[in-house]
């Protein structure tokens, strides 16, 4: 279910984080995609040319619009601050066929895909676009 109340969204994000911070990746990984995949979905909220005015985590979860770009960049967000021993890499990929996926692990696992399940195999895509976040706040 997901928090109508900006805060009650803030401490379930908090709790989603500290309740992976110790799980293998893999299981990690599925528990961030299906939370974030409970976010209320609109067609259309942020654009790949607007990337400098794309919000932060915290901004994120205060607007709470959630296209596929918003959901995959909260992935990205909540990856990114994840202190795990198995992460390597992440980023956020605009695909030739237009689809928003989060590539985890030199595209290892694959989120943003299905609501509910990481695809972790390395998938055939096209890469049109990528956005890889260089620091948190």
């Amino acid at each position: 279910m997901w928090h109508k109340d900006f805060t009650d969204r803030l401490k379930s994000w908090s709790a989603l984080r500290t309740e992976i911070q110790t799980m293998p990746l893999e299981q990690a990984l599925n528990k961030i995609n299906s939370w974030w995949c409970q976010a209320p979905w609109t067609g259309y909220y942020l654009h790949w040319d607007d990337m400098p005015n794309w919000p932060n985590p915290w901004q994120l979860l205060s607007d709470n619009i959630y296209c596929d770009i918003a959901r995959g960049l909260g992935i990205l967000y909540t990856i990114i601050l994840l202190d795990h021993k198995d992460l390597i890499s992440v980023e956020l990929v605009l695909t030739e066929d237009n689809r928003n996926l989060v590539l985890v692990n030199k595209e290892k696992y694959t989120l943003n895909w299905d609501n509910n399940v990481i695809v972790n195999n390395r998938l055939e895509i096209s890469i049109k676009n990528r956005f890889i976040y260089p620091h948190i706040y």
